[in-house]
């Protein structure tokens, strides 16, 4: 029999080309498919890719029959927060709709593996800040709900079907390719760690702090950032644990403990060698105080074990990244 594929949707996006990148050092065999609207081809390294939508199912069940795929890692999705209050249903529809009928096309196929990169905005504020896999779900925004019903849908398909799954809920995912080979190509991004490293390169002119005055240590939001190449590794180490055999799970992913707004500017501040540009403004509404990830699961159940958690790093490899893109843009 031939060697079994894998189906990666979104893979020629920030977190699918990391983890596509990942499996192909692996030797494994891959189908990237995505409709690069927010993707970029050359971030595939590995694999073929096919120019679609996730949700097209006519397209989706040719994949994975002609191609003898037993496992999906499914990254496709729209993922700004704002813009998913503003457009819900653009959420709704692409993150919601689309898995269902990819899912639907996997029942059909007889897939036996699915991987799913969820959010820790399905938690939305957790009491004390900590966010467990037992947590309550209470998302504040539709982004989070719609990764959320992405998730029902997936714990009961696999009740009521042979499908194996592992639910990925990440925190705040940051850092490129310590090789320098990919990194996030996202326009006008609102992560902070990519915001500050732009402002350090003079593709903006500012950063803004929002909120000053939260029950912190200085007063600025505490996030769990984790570096896109270990979450990358979690997805590999699913893999393993579901062709070991694992009963469907959910897992956090970030490293179990955060640092503040006013942290993080003064490491890209401290590794770029020049100060930042820096508002100060007030809060937003539905920003915690803090959102730090429980992070046991992954560890044992996994045997995951993060090698980059170090904030100078992230930020190094972030800023590395965003120099090689104005060169590029400069040549």
């Amino acid at each position: 029999m031939n060697k079994k594929t894998i189906l990666v949707t979104g893979g020629a996006g920030y977190i699918g080309s990391h983890v596509v990148r990942q499996l192909g050092e692996a030797g494994e065999q891959i189908i990237v498919l995505d409709n690069l609207c927010t993707g970029f081809a050359d971030a595939v390294l590995y694999g073929e890719l096919v120019v679609g939508d996730s949700g097209d199912r006519e397209l989706a069940s040719r994949l994975l029959s002609e191609h003898n795929i037993d496992t999906v890692m499914h990254f496709a999705a729209h993922l700004v927060v704002p813009e998913s209050v503003e457009k819900p249903l653009k959420y709704y529809g692409n993150n919601t709709c689309n898995t269902r009928n990819l899912l639907q096309c996997c029942e059909e196929a007889g897939v036996k593996n699915f991987i799913f990169s969820s959010t820790a905005a399905t938690y939305g504020i957790p009491e004390g800040g900590v966010a467990t896999e037992e947590s309550c779900t209470a998302p504040i925004n539709p982004y989070g709900t719609s990764k959320l019903m992405s998730e029902w849908m997936l714990r009961d398909l696999s009740a009521a079907s042979d499908l194996n799954h592992v639910i990925l809920r990440y925190f705040n995912v940051a850092g490129s390719d310590p090789e320098g080979r990919i990194g996030q190509c996202t326009p006008n991004a609102t992560l902070l760690i990519k915001v500050a490293c732009e402002v350090a390169t003079g593709k903006r002119d500012s950063i803004k702090i929002f909120g000053t005055d939260y029950p912190t240590e200085d007063g600025t939001g505490v996030r769990d950032y984790i570096h896109v190449d270990d979450l990358a590794r979690a997805h590999l180490d699913a893999l393993e644990y579901l062709r070991q055999g694992g009963e469907s799970t959910l897992v956090n992913c970030g490293y179990g403990h955060g640092y503040s707004v006013r942290e993080v500017l003064d490491s890209v501040q401290r590794v770029n060698g020049k100060p930042l540009n820096i508002i100060e403004q007030l809060r937003r509404a539905g920003d915690p105080p803090q959102l730090i990830a429980g992070a046991e699961r992954i560890r044992n159940l996994f045997g995951w074990k993060p090698r980059y958690d170090d904030l100078d790093f992230i930020v190094q490899t972030s800023l590395d990244w965003e120099k090689k893109l104005k060169s590029r843009n400069n040549s």
